[in-house]
């Protein structure tokens, strides 16, 4: 039974100890110096002019809400356009009623005025 474990913990001892080497080899080998420009915060190319912890518009959220649940989407269309010869009508219907449901969603996140950035 034990020897069924030998290649997991011989995996996680040369990561651990390539890890370690890594993490040694950077501070020995690394520069030192922390000049002013280094240590300053940096956002977008340009110094933060505002506030760090100021509030984002809703909106912001409802659209990266939206681009997430479209990702996903695309990511449930591969496997099911790869698999379509299996699973026939029934796999089509199904899936048109996936896609039927996310755009009833679109229509109401267009409708409700999400998509805006007046």
């Amino acid at each position: 039974m034990l020897e069924q474990y030998l290649p997991i913990l011989l995996f996680l001892t040369i990561a651990t100890v390539m890890g370690v080497a890594l993490l040694v080899a950077g501070f020995a080998l690394g520069r030192g110096t922390k000049d002013p420009e280094k240590l300053s915060p940096y956002e977008c190319g340009f110094e933060a002019f505002e506030d760090t912890r100021m509030k984002f518009d809703v909106r912001y959220y409802l659209v990266a809400i939206l681009f997430i649940i479209f990702d996903l989407e695309i990511a449930f269309l591969f496997p099911w356009a790869v698999s379509l010869d299996a699973i026939g009508a029934f796999g089509i219907a199904s899936m048109g009623v996936f896609l039927a449901i996310l755009v009833v969603g679109f229509i109401y996140e267009w409708k409700k005025g999400a998509l805006e950035w007046d």
